[in-house]
């Protein structure tokens, strides 16, 4: 969910790592590792979205300064925390006193909490452990990957093909108000996703706002193997589609291979197809836009806000697409991070036209720091387009806006598809 170099989960490239002097795990994307069998749906390392296994993941470690601030005052943490310790008596038999460390945990979080960010946050110890093992490891989930909207509402980003949460109906956007019958107000994405994982075969119940309408499912969790790419070429139109799930470590030359097959069908219209796309390496969104883009051309940039040098990320030019190609990509509320990253550069540069709704807007990137036997996820860039634009900005607006209702789903209609096609064939 990787985002790592060209695997989905990779450490800085060397020029990369050397510009740093720390060498920090860096997260494109901190969605709901709510996924199965290696696919931590999108968490990112040095990538824009997803990820996928990663052995031996190391956390970044300590080295950190704990010099006190002399300018800080903590009489009112002491006054609050001394008088808990005096005061507190357990209300009931289910309520357990916390130990020392477990006092500095909280306090810890409590801290990152008020930085107002849903992608910064702390991870005591048994959840850090949990982390590394869901991205190194194998495990259960529904297929969908989450994370918080615009106004921090836990929000289906996308549900993957072929998953139990896609078979249960659950679409990109419905927003999650419990999990269980717990809440999900003020939830951060990494709570929801203790809750959402599990064993196979046992379920989880969702409460979903979904088209305006509250609704209750069951969903039965299962090992989740996720499909990369799917190509298709109807000889009438001579459009030629490539739909492509997430950014993988193979996602490159899978693609490769399907812009092999186009240039063999003798077509000169593409459409790529990224919607539910939730992201994944950066890498992969890099080389697959260098099949775009002249070698040098600007992709992305990691803007740091002057607290570090940005980065910025170059086409290969690697080349491979005919002459004279029409390109419409085709978005929606479920294309993130790697997927508008791969968007806003073909747009910005001309390349293609976006078809569908407003992409979701994760363009941030996280780095992973340990911190003692915990880990700290904090933002420390943001994503922008060749043009400058900010993707957590609202995320890509598409130059046509067509809906695809759940009604539509329901019949097995697709008026973005549609409407790709006679773009594609009309040109306008």
């Amino acid at each position: 969910m990787n985002e790592l170099g060209e695997s989905p989960r990779e450490f800085e490239d060397t020029k990369t790592s050397k510009r740093r002097f720390k060498r920090t795990l860096k997260l494109g994307v901190l969605f709901a590792l709510v996924l199965s069998l290696g696919f931590a749906g999108g968490l990112t390392v040095g990538a824009a979205g997803g990820s996928r296994v990663l052995s031996n993941l190391p956390l970044i470690g300590d080295g950190l300064n704990a010099t006190p601030d002399p300018t800080l005052d903590f009489t009112e943490f002491w006054k609050v925390y001394n008088t808990l310790n005096a005061k507190f008596v357990p209300s009931n038999a289910s309520t357990t006193l916390p130990t020392h460390e477990e006092k500095i945990w909280g306090a810890i979080q409590g801290l990152t909490e008020s930085f107002g960010d849903p992608y910064t946050v702390f991870l005591p110890p048994e959840e850090a452990k949990m982390f590394q093992e869901e991205i190194s490891g194998s495990f259960s989930g529904v297929g969908m990957e989450i994370g918080l909207n615009q106004d921090g509402v836990l929000t289906v980003i996308a549900p993957l093909k072929n998953t139990p949460a896609e078979r249960a109906g659950i679409m990109a956007g419905d927003l999650i108000l419990s999990i269980d019958g717990k809440s999900t107000e003020g939830m951060t994405t990494d709570a929801a996703v203790k809750l959402i994982r599990g064993p196979k075969g046992s379920s989880v119940s969702l409460t979903l706002l979904s088209g305006g309408k509250s609704i209750e499912t069951s969903v039965v969790r299962d090992t989740i193997q996720v499909p990369t790419l799917d190509t298709s070429f109807n000889d009438e139109t001579g459009i030629y589609t490539i739909a492509l799930y997430e950014f993988t470590g193979t996602s490159v030359s899978l693609f490769n291979d399907a812009l092999a097959d186009f240039r063999t069908s003798g077509a000169k219209k593409l459409i790529i197809d990224l919607r539910g796309n939730p992201g994944g390496y950066l890498d992969a969104a890099v080389k697959i836009s260098s099949f775009f883009l002249p070698r040098g051309e600007v992709v992305v940039t990691e803007d740091y806000k002057g607290k570090e040098q940005n980065i910025i990320h170059r086409s290969s030019g690697r080349g491979g697409v005919p002459e004279g190609t029409q390109i419409v990509i085709l978005i929606n509320q479920g294309s993130a991070s790697a997927s508008e990253i791969v968007a806003g550069a073909l747009k910005d540069h001309g390349k293609a036209t976006l078809i569908g709704t407003r992409s979701f807007g994760k363009g941030s990137v996280q780095e992973l720091i340990s911190v003692g036997q915990g880990a700290l996820k904090v933002t420390v860039a943001r994503w922008l387009t060749p043009s400058g634009k900010s993707i957590s900005d609202g995320g890509l607006a598409p130059d046509i806006n067509i809906e695809r209702a759940p009604e539509d789903i329901a019949a097995g209609r697709d008026p973005q598809m549609d409407r790709a096609v006679e773009f594609l064939r009309s040109g306008r």
